[in-house]
């Protein structure tokens, strides 16, 4: 056990663990990943944008 308290082992581990996680960094940076709306804003915008839907709510008369 005297072996891992030396200095240049610790030292290695420390740098070991920097590196692998800036490569790992690197890996993941160009990935891309789906955006997932909800289900219920998906409807709502569809329902808004039709044009029978226009018709059917007319804005309230201004006064």
């Amino acid at each position: 056990m005297d072996f891992l308290t030396h200095p240049y082992v610790i030292i290695f581990i420390v740098l070991a663990v920097i590196i692998s996680n800036i490569m790992a960094l690197k890996y993941t940076a160009h990935t891309k990943f789906p955006l997932k709306k909800k289900p219920e804003e998906k409807e709502e915008e569809t329902q808004k944008n039709t044009p029978e839907n226009h018709n059917k709510n007319p804005p309230p008369p201004r006064s």
